[in-house]
């Protein structure tokens, strides 16, 4: 989730209660005029997209000074952590091997909740739903239905995508910036009409279905309907899938031999891929 940029101390002691038992609140207490703190700046906020279900705050020690004196804050970067309201850690100085270190010890449980974008993707450890990095006027999909489309797939309510001729979809998904892709999730409208063997294409900007098969997949991955049931999480290989910024998924039949093919949501697991230069901050102090 964004990083949260916060409107008066009442606003911030809110985010603190607010937050309820579990959640970790990650504080950054920062200064225009601190280098450090902009150079950890885009750190901090690619660390929250992320871990998404953390909550990433910055106070501006100069706009809000009490919240710092109250905080017992002296040199910036300063970075807290909080849990039911409750400091329970404390890092000084622009470090993020250290940040994230200090972000995966006391993140807690990783579940649906922390889900961005469709909210439904299940999380694994580092990585989330990240619908909102889909290029949505982008999205494209040939032999879908005219009122069954692929938007509908990208969505959480009771609508879905549907093939038209025959059981076969090409999806084509672009993203805002490079991503890596750890996993699928695909939500069937009923196990009958849902996906059963799909071919995924990296970094391809188009595909025909006749070029699909001829041109080399990055993976194929043959589905069951055990793979449906609990999370339904669909792992990938995921050293193939480190950089991607588009994903092609051609769907080649359904699980019962039917018609069409229907899926009412298509979810993506993963992580923005980290394209900052660390080691500039090795250049800079801990603290100023």
């Amino acid at each position: 989730m964004p990083v949260k940029g916060i409107t008066s101390q009442a606003d911030y002691q809110n985010i603190l209660s607010g937050a309820g038992p579990t959640k970790l609140v990650v504080v950054d207490f920062t200064a225009a005029w601190c280098g450090p703190c902009q150079i950890i700046k885009p750190i901090f906020e690619k660390l929250s997209n992320q871990y998404r279900h953390v909550i990433f705050v910055k106070v501006d020690v100069d706009d809000f000074q009490e919240v710092a004196a109250v905080a017992g804050v002296s040199s910036m970067p300063t970075f807290q952590f909080f849990k039911a309201n409750e400091k329970i850690a404390e890092m000084k100085g622009a470090n993020p091997t250290q940040l994230e270190a200090l972000i995966k010890q006391h993140q807690g449980p990783v579940g649906e909740e922390g889900a961005s974008g469709s909210g439904s993707g299940p999380l694994v450890a580092g990585h989330a739903d990240i619908s909102d990095q889909i290029t949505l006027n982008q999205v494209d999909c040939l032999n879908q239905q005219a009122a069954n489309h692929i938007r509908n797939a990208l969505k959480t309510d009771d609508t879905f995508l549907e093939s038209d001729v025959d059981e076969q979809l090409i999806i084509s998904v672009p993203f805002n910036q490079a991503i890596k892709l750890h996993s699928l999730k695909i939500v069937p409208k009923d196990i009958a009409h849902a996906p059963k063997t799909i071919k995924l294409y990296v970094n391809k900007l188009t595909l025909g279905f006749d070029e699909a098969e001829s041109v080399q997949e990055t993976q194929t991955i043959v589905l069951t309907e055990k793979d449906y049931e609990g999370n339904g999480l669909i792992p990938l290989r995921f050293v193939k899938f480190q950089n991607v910024t588009s994903v092609i998924l051609f769907i080649e039949d359904n699980l019962g031999d039917e018609e069409t093919t229907q899926i009412k949501q298509l979810v993506f697991i993963g992580s923005p891929l980290d394209s900052t230069d660390m080691t500039a901050l090795k250049k800079v102090e801990h603290e100023h």
